[in-house]
């Protein structure tokens, strides 16, 4: 069963949160990032991607990135920015696209819970993603981000979660990227915390939905704080890690899409016939409507993909889409193996639209697009129960989590 805890937040006085709230560090890129605290000084893009306070030229993987990192979170605190709570809380966190609510609970999770298992992954990580935000965490000693998590939702911690919302003024509300609602409420009741405490130690298992750098980052650096501070005790706080924790019904995977820069051969249609039954649609663009269905833009015309039946296997990963395009069109034909390194590849989030896969063709820098079929939390939960891994790039989720709203300090220094 999981374990989670209450923890003193850093986080930005009221009038201030939609302000300092930024996009994750890992959706934006160095000049976006840079275009965007260029133009508000409150941006926690000054934490999370500190590069941007300094010259271009420099690397964001500088120990100068780091250090400015650390010496800008220690100044958003000292200009009252930011502000530490007194005592240990939850907090709720609701996110609403689209009309969509979801409600998750701002918590410090164990990293022995991910040690042991309870905390379960389905993806990958690559290295030099991880060193990144290990020096990161480690040098402003610190959760800047949360990790988003989920589980399979109990009525008890529902019914806890909501009455706490209906009965309480938000400490934020504000409406930011994309045209997401985002409201928090802290909870300070001891006797709340205590219930939901409980209640989770009934969940057997919390899921990384998004994070798994982040997660497997901050695991590194609170094991490296033991062996640094072998005297502290089990209760230290760099035995925990920021996180939100979702109840998985909430939750909507959107595709994840793929386009690719290769010579398309004048045999390409008739290959992926081989595995595929193919129908021109022509030029509006074809979102798959059912698994086993793939959209493809090439020379100007989208085309419906259905998977033939002897090429979908039956275990759990294989069956995936986007095992199946990867074993039929992108491995076969295209000679693309590792489309984690393969720079033939690229990927598109279904937050950014099929017209971006069609602009992304129509203007020459790649060849073909693929409009996928996300899955669903049900693969979700099913991969990660039997200790499997997903393709890269399966899963993108909306809305995004903001940056800056929970620092949890790991208190170290």
């Amino acid at each position: 069963m999981v374990n989670i805890r209450p923890f003193k937040a850093l986080r930005p006085i009221k009038n201030l949160a939609e302000k300092v709230a930024s996009l994750p560090y890992d959706v934006l890129n160095s000049e976006e990032a840079r275009e965007l605290g260029d133009a508000n000084k409150y941006s926690f893009l000054h934490i999370d991607k500190a590069e941007i306070d300094l010259d271009p030229a420099i690397s964001p993987y500088d120990p100068a990135v780091y250090q400015k990192a650390a010496d800008n979170l220690e100044q958003f605190e000292l200009d009252g920015w930011l502000g530490r709570e007194a005592n240990p809380a939850f907090y709720i966190y609701q996110l609403t696209m689209d009309g969509r609510p979801q409600t998750g609970l701002v918590v410090c999770t164990s990293i022995d819970d991910y040690l042991n298992g309870k905390i379960k992954k389905h993806e990958l990580t690559r290295e030099e993603k991880e060193l990144d935000r290990i020096r990161h965490v480690d040098v402003c000693d610190a959760n800047t981000s949360p990790i988003f998590l989920t589980y399979r939702g109990k009525e008890a911690i529902n019914t806890l979660i909501e009455s706490w919302v209906n009965e309480n003024e938000p400490e934020y509300d504000f409406e930011s990227f994309h045209g997401v609602t985002h409201k928090a409420w802290a909870i300070t009741d001891a006797h709340i915390l205590e219930d939901l405490s409980a209640a989770f130690s009934e969940v057997p298992a919390l899921y990384i939905a998004d994070g798994h750098h982040r997660t497997e980052s901050a695991v590194k650096v609170g094991l490296k704080r033991r062996e640094e501070f072998p005297e502290a005790g089990p209760e230290a706080e760099f035995n925990f890690f920021l996180s939100v924790v979702f109840p998985e019904e909430q939750l909507e995977i959107l595709d994840y899409n793929r386009v690719v820069n290769v010579p398309i051969e004048a045999d390409f249609l008739s290959k992926v016939e081989a595995s595929f039954d193919v129908e021109k649609v022509g030029k509006e663009a074809f979102k798959p409507e059912k698994p086993k269905q793939v959209g493809m833009y090439l020379d100007g015309n989208w085309y419906k993909l259905t998977a033939k039946s002897d090429v979908i296997p039956s275990d759990v990963i294989g069956q995936l889409d986007v095992s199946i395009l990867q074993a039929q069109v992108l491995t076969p034909i295209f000679g693309i193996e590792d489309i984690r390194r393969d720079n033939r590849i690229d990927f598109v989030g279904g937050i950014r639209g099929l017209e971006e896969l069609t602009r992304l063709v129509d203007n020459g820098s790649h060849s073909v697009a693929f409009a996928m079929y996300p899955p669903t939390m049900d693969d979700l939960l099913g991969v990660a129960d039997a200790a499997e891994i997903m393709p890269p790039k399966s899963t993108w989720f909306e809305p995004k989590l903001l940056s800056g709203l929970f620092v949890h300090d790991l208190e170290s220094k």
